[in-house]
């Protein structure tokens, strides 16, 4: 079976499967314009390679999804509503490890929702598709693009400047309608997560301390989303959002806890020397009771820098705990100055 023509078939072969146990041959058979006999062929091959599973007798089988499964849509976006096409077209079709199903859905319903409401394309396609060890789910409109989007509502141009107010959390165009938290927690709930938009991108692996970081760029309008989650995960949606609280209050998690990864400030030909770069990191985080200051990968930063920062706006934040992380010994020394104490390793 040519390359080209399996990969076609697999985006649609693991529902056809579901509602045609028993007549998959012929279904494939109108799909691929080939004869029945070159169908049963395609669809043994298909078993070889554990996209399918063939039960019942020599002249009745019946096939089944195998262990990798995908379904692949495309929706018009007028109109749409995220969990329908979750419940009708794609959770009946897999088989998933009740904390990953519910990560999954979450995920799927909080992408779609984003594509439905900022995007300002016309469709999106969604592609979910489950290996031995993941499952690989890509959201794709064609849009404006996400960076394109948050520089005409919040001014901010550049994208990693931006990248790192989505890092933050609660980030949204549309208060009176979204909390800005579905791509913040999408983006944690992943083992690995690629946003992809306006010939920018950046990437976070779960196991990777460097956290968010730039990569190449896909030649796509619009924004594509890609997040993988191990099927062995002992991760759960309730533990991620656990963990962006600073406890837990009698009415449930409050999302009050953040991350700033300094990181997205920097490039080969800019550090972080300025009051101003410092105020960009203090954008918003009173909204917040408490802010983890990432160091990881700075090695150095400006007096005025730490000053503004640290000793400038920090204090003045009386409902909120400003905690540096990750800093070099050089780092480390320089904060306490500013803070007026000696330097304290975290």
């Amino acid at each position: 079976m040519a390359r080209q023509n399996l990969e076609s078939i697999t985006q649609w072969i693991t529902a056809a499967a579901r509602r045609k146990p028993q007549a998959l041959d012929v279904e494939l058979a109108a799909r691929a314009n080939v004869s029945l006999r070159t169908a049963r062929r395609m669809l043994g091959r298909l078993v070889e390679l554990n996209w399918l599973v063939r039960e019942g007798s020599v002249r009745r089988p019946q096939w089944g999804p195998g262990l990798l499964r995908q379904v692949v849509q495309r929706y018009e976006l007028a109109g749409l509503e995220e969990d329908l096409p979750w419940s009708l077209d794609f959770a009946p079709h897999f088989a998933l490890p009740p904390n990953v199903l519910r990560m999954v859905q979450h995920a799927f319903c909080e992408l779609l929702n984003n594509a439905i409401g900022h995007s300002g394309g016309t469709h999106v396609t969604v592609s979910l598709r489950q290996t031995a060890s993941q499952a690989q789910l890509l959201v794709s409109d064609n849009g404006m693009g996400l960076f394109e989007r948050i520089a005409q509502s919040f001014s901010i141009a550049s994208p990693a400047l931006a990248m790192l107010e989505l890092s933050k959390g609660k980030l949204t165009s549309q208060p009176e309608r979204h909390t800005g938290e579905g791509l913040f927690f999408t983006s944690r709930l992943a083992d690995v997560f690629d946003l992809h938009a306006n010939d920018a991108a950046f990437q976070q692996r779960a196991w990777d301390e460097r956290g968010w970081h730039p990569q190449r760029a896909l030649r796509h309008t619009g924004t594509s989303i890609y997040a993988a989650f191990a099927l062995d995960t002992p991760r759960t949606l309730d533990g991620v959002r656990s963990a962006y609280s600073v406890d837990a209050g009698p009415f449930g998690v409050e999302f009050n806890r953040t991350t700033v990864p300094l990181r997205l400030m920097t490039s080969a030909i800019e550090g972080l020397e300025s009051r101003a770069q410092a105020r960009r990191v203090c954008a918003r985080l009173g909204e917040f009771r408490r802010a983890e200051i990432d160091f990881g990968g700075v090695t150095s930063v400006g007096h005025a820098f730490a000053d503004e920062l640290f000793r400038v706006f920090g204090p003045a934040q009386h409902a909120l705990e400003l905690v540096p992380v990750n800093m070099t010994p050089a780092v480390a020394a320089l904060v306490a100055s500013v803070q007026g104490h000696h330097p304290r390793s975290r």
